[in-house]
């Protein structure tokens, strides 16, 4: 409900003198000062109109995440970083994860050099050469070709297209041979050759298998208590613009206190004119 605003419309004037200028300048200015004081009254309004809006939007998602949303109370008592921290912590975590991915990644490019020093490596050390070799239909039995020495460059890569993750380098090793052994006859050279250069990348990626799986659930963990640290960090800025709140509508309600007050008091100092 908007506050009641004091006019002069009805306002009984005495003035014994006659000097009606004098009291009809002194209303205007009063008016004046009234109408900027309104105007500060209706932001006031946005204000807190604002303000419920945000409390209203906090209290619906609450209400929807159910348990989800409670935060244990050894939680709440720790410190909150800011979002900005949380933002700087979490490009550090990045870095360091990267950095070890890195690591995981250049001892499978060991695994493959040792391979590729294999008598039987040869075929698979560079592209097929399809045209060279009259394999007309190889493009249509084979989807995605690959070799050794394209996974190679792609892991040195500096342009953007290098490997990210180690995983990616298993698939593509795995793929020069499951694509010789595709193409080519069981009994083929080829197809023989290929099957035991795979089984013993497979037994090289068993042993470094259990380092990939614990960084990925490393990775999966900072991930969900990255999450949770900055939902808190958002919700003690939000604590923090509510406080604010109460503070700015509470120093903007005095000046309208005072418009009643002062109202009410130009009211009887003009009828004692």
């Amino acid at each position: 409900m908007e506050p009641s605003v004091f006019s002069f419309d009805n306002l009984p004037v005495r003035n014994p003198d006659g000097n009606d200028a004098d009291t009809e300048g002194f209303k205007h200015s009063v008016d004046g000062i009234f109408q900027k004081v309104d105007k500060l009254e209706r932001r006031v309004n946005e204000v807190e109109q604002f303000y419920l809006n945000i409390s209203k939007k906090q209290q619906s998602g609450s209400s929807k995440g159910g348990g989800s949303s409670i935060v244990k109370d050894k939680d709440k008592e720790r410190h909150v970083p800011s979002i900005r921290k949380q933002q700087q912590d979490a490009s550090k975590r990045e870095a360091a994860a990267a950095k070890r991915m890195q690591e995981l990644m250049r001892q499978l490019g060991t695994t493959l050099r040792q391979i590729a020093q294999h008598k039987w490596a040869w075929p698979f050390m560079q592209p097929v050469d399809v045209k060279g070799l009259g394999l007309h239909d190889y493009y249509e039995v084979i989807d995605k070709p690959m070799d050794l020495s394209t996974i190679k460059n792609q892991m040195e890569a500096n342009d953007g297209t290098a490997y990210k993750n180690v995983r990616e380098i298993c698939a593509d090793a795995r793929l020069v041979f499951k694509n010789a052994m595709k193409y080519n006859d069981e009994k083929s050279d080829v197809h023989v050759m290929a099957r035991k250069l795979l089984g013993k990348f497979e037994e090289k990626w068993l042993q470094l298998l259990p380092k990939v799986t614990e960084e990925e659930k490393r990775r999966e963990d900072e991930e969900v208590e990255a999450k949770l640290d900055m939902q808190l960090a958002q919700e003690a800025a939000m604590a923090r613009d509510l406080k604010l709140r109460n503070i700015v509508v509470q120093k903007c309600r005095c000046p309208l206190k005072r418009k009643e007050n002062s109202g009410w008091l130009l009211q009887d100092l003009l009828l004692k004119i």
